[in-house]
C-alpha cells in the first residue's frame, strides 16, 4: 500500500482528516477554505479551471457545493486536485469559485462543503 492510500485508509478509519470531519457521499462538513490562482496540471492530470477545487480525500470528479457561511453564497465545484497542504483548511477552491463566494479579498472563509449527488 503506497503512502497516499495508507493515509486515506487511516483517515477513513478514524473519520477525520487533520481535525476536520471526513465527508461521506451524503454528508456535509464545515471548515476553512482558501483559494489558488495557479495554472498548470492537477493531481488528476487535468487543468485548473474556473470551478475546481482541491480536497484531501474526496475522489477526483466529485462535485461539491461550497457555501460561504459569512454571506450564504454558494458554488458547485469539481474536485480535481489534492490539498490543501498548508494550514488547517478543509478545501481550496479556484480563484473563480472564490470570487463567486466573495472571499478573494480576505483570502479565507468559513465554509460548508456538501457532496452533490
Amino acid at each position: 500500500m503506497n503512502r497516499t492510500a495508507w493515509a486515506l485508509a487511516l483517515s477513513v478509519a478514524c473519520g477525520c482528516i487533520d481535525g476536520h470531519q471526513a465527508i461521506a457521499s451524503t454528508d456535509k462538513s464545515f471548515g476553512s477554505a482558501g483559494f489558488y490562482e495557479l495554472d498548470g496540471k492537477t493531481a488528476s492530470g487535468g487543468r485548473r479551471s474556473d470551478y475546481t477545487a482541491a480536497h484531501r480525500s474526496l475522489p477526483f470528479g466529485t462535485k461539491v457545493r461550497v457555501t460561504n457561511m459569512g454571506n450564504n453564497k454558494s458554488v458547485v465545484v469539481v474536485i480535481n486536485d489534492r490539498g490543501p497542504f498548508s494550514g488547517r483548511r478543509l478545501i481550496d477552491v479556484s480563484k473563480g469559485a472564490a470570487d463567486r463566494l466573495g472571499f478573494t479579498r480576505r483570502g479565507l472563509a468559513k465554509v460548508k462543503v456538501e457532496v452533490v449527488q
